[in-house]
This record gives C-alpha cells, sequence and structure tokens, in this order.
C-alpha cells in the first residue's frame, strides 16, 4: 500500500517538511488500522517503532500497581506516540488503546537511519519533531504536577 506524503504534512513530523519530503518519508512509513479497545502497544513491551497518530485517539494509561489503570491522556490526530523506544530501544512506558477506531504510521527506526546520506534534513526534522513531543509531553506533565499540589494544598506556592 503506497501512503500519500500529504498524510504526514498534517502532524508534528510534517509540519517543517516540504511536500518532497513528506513523500520521501511516507515512503518508509507503514499504515497500521487498530479497532476500537484494541492496543496499539503495552506499558513494559519495546520496540523500535514510531507511531505517528493519523485518525482516531489513543488512551495513554498507565498501571497504577493496585489492579487497575488510570488514563493520563488523549493522543489525536497529529500526535506522536512510542517516541522513547524509537530512539533507544526502551520500554513503553504507557498502554495506548484505540477510543473509537483509529490508525497510525509506522517508521522503524533502521528505516528512519537508511535516510541519513541521502535525505539528512528529513531525519533531523523528524528529530526536531520528536524532541518537540517530548517536550510537551513534560510540560503537560509539569502542569498536572502543578494542578495536584493546589489541590491538596490551594496555599501551595503563596507567599
Amino acid at each position: 500500500m503506497t501512503i500519500e506524503g500529504s498524510v504526514l504534512k498534517n502532524t508534528i513530523i510534517g509540519r517543517e517538511l516540504t511536500a518532497e519530503q513528506c513523500q520521501i518519508l511516507a515512503s518508509i512509513c507503514a499504515q497500521k488500522n487498530i479497532a476500537n479497545g484494541q492496543l496499539l502497544f503495552a506499558e513494559g513491551a519495546s520496540s523500535n517503532t514510531l507511531f505517528i497518530v493519523t485518525a482516531g485517539r489513543f488512551a495513554v494509561s498507565r498501571d497504577t500497581g493496585r489492579g487497575f489503570s488510570d488514563t493520563v491522556h488523549l493522543l489525536a490526530a497529529g500526535e506522536l506516540a512510542g517516541e522513547s523506544g524509537f530512539l533507544d530501544g526502551s520500554s513503553h512506558s504507557a498502554t495506548l488503546r484505540a477510543v473509537g477506531d483509529a490508525t497510525v504510521l509506522t517508521i522503524e527506526r533502521v528505516q528512519l537511519e537508511a535516510l541519513l546520506i541521502d535525505h539528512p534534513i528529513i531525519v533531523y526534522k523528524v528529530m526536531r519533531a520528536i524532541v518537540y513531543s517530548i517536550r510537551e509531553i513534560t510540560r503537560r506533565m509539569n502542569q498536572q504536577h502543578q494542578q495536584m499540589l493546589h489541590y491538596i494544598n490551594p496555599d501551595c506556592g503563596r507567599f
């Protein structure tokens, strides 16, 4: 199945890429359809795959250690998943489950690395997008932490 570069253009990955660069990147992508309620990946599993959500949403949940998991975020179309594992092979820190039918594009690390010789700017821009995505996760977590502190102690941070 051939993936059109225009599918990437409306994602974090494609926002800095030209139409031609999106098409080159799309040539190394695979598409995966995930049915409602199915897992994209489980917490603790590892892979060298970057996932780009192109349609639908995914509940991001973490095991609480108390026999259930908490949903900490909903990933929407255009966002990335599996960034850390893609970069360094580390295990997934959360489970992603489709909320409704969803579609992702996948990029394997070795396939992106193969673009380094002929298309280094594409690899650079993909890495910038991954850094941006991780920075947004950190920002969101910091904001949630602050909200929790203020909930527990309303006088927290006030002088």
